[in-house]
């Protein structure tokens, strides 16, 4: 015997089929609007604040991303923009170096492109004390201003740090008389491009990641 189809299951069927089309509708434009609000959001988060030549240009510490920075701070100093390098350190170790017989920090494997790129060693300086953030970096990096008498950094970051270093360095330095600007590499080499970030796992922890440090960083300094 076939089922009896009555008026109240095509009553109940015509709100199921409505919500499954609005559910469509909305997947449609959530998928068509979402590229353009991915791009938008890391395009936010880049920003440059440059100077034309500096008494120091000065490498953040990033891990994951050290090798752009190395690159685009050995390029400013063939440039002649600059006549110093100072590398920060963060206390991180990266992979195993078979020459070194170690895992070498981040700030040696900086030091190293550097070198690769042209830039003397004599050129290279490293900050020594161990940074826990950005902020802290920005700290030490005006103490070294203060002491070796420079009077104008030119700081390098991954593009998607660039909003918030440039604040974190100029909140650390004050009025206390040292320029400061940022230079960062153009997304594309280990930063993701910002159509595409979304679709590598780096690129999640470089642009929501970086928004929530944002969020932090404002609140706690």
């Amino acid at each position: 015997m076939e089922p009896m189809l009555t008026t109240a299951t095509f009553e109940t069927a015509r709100p199921n089929r409505a919500r499954a089309r609005r559910l469509v509708t909305l997947a449609a434009l959530f998928a068509a609007a979402w590229p353009l609000a991915a791009w938008a959001a890391a395009r936010w988060l880049v920003v440059e604040c440059d100077m034309d030549r500096a008494d120091a240009v000065v490498v953040l510490s990033g891990s994951s991303t050290y090798g752009e920075r190395a690159r685009r701070a050995a390029e400013i100093y063939a440039a002649g923009r600059a006549p110093l390098v100072v590398l920060t350190n963060d206390g991180q170790k990266s992979g195993w170096s078979a020459e070194a017989q170690r895992n070498p920090f981040f700030f040696e494997r900086e030091a190293e492109e550097l070198s690769r790129r042209g830039v003397p060693a004599g050129s290279i300086r490293v900050i020594p004390e161990e940074v826990g953030g950005t902020y802290e970096e920005a700290l030490r990096v005006r103490e070294f201003a203060s002491a070796n008498g420079l009077r104008s950094v030119l700081v390098v970051t991954s593009p998607y740090q660039s909003r918030r270093a440039l604040w974190a360095m100029r909140r650390a330095v004050g009025s206390e008389g040292l320029r400061v600007a940022l230079d960062a590499p153009a997304p594309g080499e280990e930063s993701p491009r910002p159509f595409a970030w979304w679709l590598h796992a780096l690129g999640w922890r470089l642009v929501p990641g970086e928004y929530v440090k944002l969020v932090y960083y404002v609140l706690r300094y």
